[in-house]
């Protein structure tokens, strides 16, 4: 009978073989010769991996923009639908906090932001 021990390192052994190819035959070839059934891989055109990575980067990013960030928003229980406003002297115009709070409350996410909405369109998507 095998101990636990004893199995786990036959199991590890085995891996390990398989792995590094021990055992395996190699057919020796010139130096400037490719083994038979070997593949080789062709020059990477970087235009084109480089559109294709902003194309996949635009389709991921691009619901995160437009993801809700106010869970409660439209409800009756949205803390962000209450606001405060200050009248200042001297005919000022009213500052208040609808006007940051305003487009979470709406159901809004990072693009309908008044500042950082903005920097959102420099990301592709």
């Amino acid at each position: 009978m095998v101990s636990k021990k004893s199995a786990a390192v036959l199991t590890v052994a085995a891996g390990a073989a398989v792995l590094f190819g021990a055992g395996s035959a190699q057919a020796a070839t010139a130096p400037g010769e490719a083994a038979p059934g070997s593949a080789t891989l062709a020059k990477t055109d970087v235009g084109q991996a480089l559109n294709g990575t902003t194309t996949g980067l635009g389709y991921g990013i691009a619901p995160i923009k437009s993801l809700r960030l106010d869970p409660w928003a439209n409800s009756a229980a949205d803390f962000l639908n209450n606001g405060a406003a200050l009248q200042p002297d001297q005919g000022l115009p009213s500052v208040g906090t609808g006007t940051l709070t305003g487009p979470l409350s709406a159901g809004g996410g990072v693009k309908d932001l008044p500042l950082v909405g903005g920097l959102t369109g420099l990301l592709p998507g």
